[in-house]
């Protein structure tokens, strides 16, 4: 029973992206700047406090790493526990490396000989799974990243190229080279294009240890764009979500969409 709330908790904060909640996702690797052949340990969990391990895991069903390259990185020594997932990535190349979970699927409700089911899945398995006369049917589509970056060496560009699906983070600032005082700017896309009017939050991590969230609440320009000040050192939480109605079956009426982000802004 334990086990099958902990998979509905972790669905519904995928799922569900845009509504505002105390959990929050995130990826936390053990550093961001390193050297080539070293090794990194990435946390990934859902919780209530950034960064401290207290609700949920985040699985790695979706986990996605991008050398300096472009090329593709299989995560080593990979485990999900009762608060946490955790991996290890080891860093063969020069340059930055993304680490992502990218998740995109369907979520349906409907009635079927007088009860109520849900389903979860891909577009591809929607027409096979769920019934085509299904009563009362409710269908809706979530896009959500969830994303840390790690540089060994001097920071590089590839990796950080964007896919074009749903909301992205194309950093104007590079995101391994940011310094307390000083002014960072991004750019956020959505499918691609400038994503404007975007809410931001950016928050500090160590929210369990203060009692104001210090959040700085911030919107995009016209061109998907804004700045973002490091008062102090420290590891941040950057999140965005949003909806619309392009979905990729026409069954679902909404398209929910998410970005997160873990940044370490280092001292002067």
């Amino acid at each position: 029973m334990k086990t099958a709330l902990r998979v509905v908790a972790v669905a519904s904060a995928l799922l569900a992206p845009f509504a505002s909640h105390a959990h929050k996702m995130w990826l936390l690797p053990s550093a961001t700047v390193s050297t080539v052949d070293q090794w990194i340990t990435v946390d990934a969990a859902v919780s209530n406090d950034l960064f401290y391990f207290n609700h949920v895991p985040l699985r790695l069903d979706n986990l996605a790493i991008t050398a300096p390259d472009g090329t593709k990185v299989t995560a080593e020594n990979a485990h999900t526990g009762k608060y946490r997932s955790v991996f290890d990535v080891q860093l063969k190349q020069n340059g930055t490396y993304k680490v992502a979970l990218v998740n995109q699927g369907l979520f349906a409700s409907y009635e079927e000989n007088g009860a109520r089911k849900r389903w979860r899945g891909t577009a591809a398995r929607f027409a096979n799974e769920v019934p085509a006369d299904a009563k009362n049917l409710e269908v809706s589509e979530s896009v959500g990243r969830v994303e840390t970056f790690v540089t060994a060496g001097k920071p590089t560009e590839a990796a950080l190229k964007p896919a074009n699906v749903g909301l992205e983070l194309l950093p104007l600032s590079h995101p391994n080279d940011l310094y307390a005082g000083e002014t960072s700017k991004f750019r956020f896309l959505l499918d691609g294009k400038p994503a404007a009017n975007l809410q931001v939050v950016v928050q500090p991590g160590g929210t369990r240890y203060r009692n104001e969230q210090q959040e700085q609440q911030l919107k995009t320009d016209a061109n998907g764009e804004l700045s973002i000040d490091w008062p102090t050192p420290g590891m941040y939480w950057l999140e965005t979500t949003m909806q619309d109605q392009k979905t990729s079956l026409k069954q679902a009426k909404q398209r929910r969409l998410s970005y997160v982000a873990t940044f370490e802004v280092l001292p002067q």
